[in-house]
């Protein structure tokens, strides 16, 4: 038998990420391995998303770009570092269930001209963005980055002004128990 989802108070443990423990009393756990496997349960706190071993928030208010960060910070987690196509593709997904917000800042930003650099310092790979055609536009006020909700393709990253005011996408590692 199976055991697809469990939601449980959570308890601290020195060996987790401390700050998003911290934050969240209740967790919405699953496993996909069979029972008696040792595998363990993938949890993400309730109202969050997960995907692979990541979890998401995505917010239903605005704030500018360094707000957005310091929110994320202040769960536990950061804003998103997109890795790969399938991680792109899991997220485009996520914000069409939000039509009305079109908007999602991500955490990447451009340190200098023509320099970008995601938050947590992965090195930023040409051959793996998602930029709408046209763009990253060459306006020096614009550095940093948005998932464009209306775009129909995973080419849906923009460039917009640090002080534009969009929702936003926090992710921490899935916590395993």
């Amino acid at each position: 038998m199976l055991c697809e989802e469990l939601v449980v108070p959570f308890w601290h443990s020195s060996d987790q990420p401390r700050a998003l423990l911290q934050q969240f009393s209740e967790w919405k756990c699953d496993s996909a391995a069979p029972q008696g496997t040792g595998q363990g349960w993938t949890c993400c706190p309730q109202g969050w998303r997960r995907f692979q071993r990541s979890c998401y928030f995505l917010s239903l208010d605005r704030m500018n770009w360094a707000k957005s960060e310091q929110n994320c910070t202040g769960m536990g987690s950061q804003l998103v570092v997109i890795n790969s196509k399938a991680e792109q593709e899991f997220l485009s997904q996520q914000i069409k269930a939000f039509p009305k917000r079109e908007n999602f800042y991500i955490g990447l930003l451009e340190v200098k001209d023509g320099q970008w650099e995601w938050v947590d310092r992965t090195p930023y790979n040409v051959t793996a963005v998602f930029w709408r055609k046209g763009e990253p536009s060459n306006h020096h006020d614009e550095n940093c980055t948005v998932i464009h909700n209306p775009e129909k393709t995973l080419n849906n990253w923009n460039d917009v002004p640090s002080d534009s005011k969009h929702h936003r996408i926090c992710e921490a590692a899935a916590v395993t128990v």
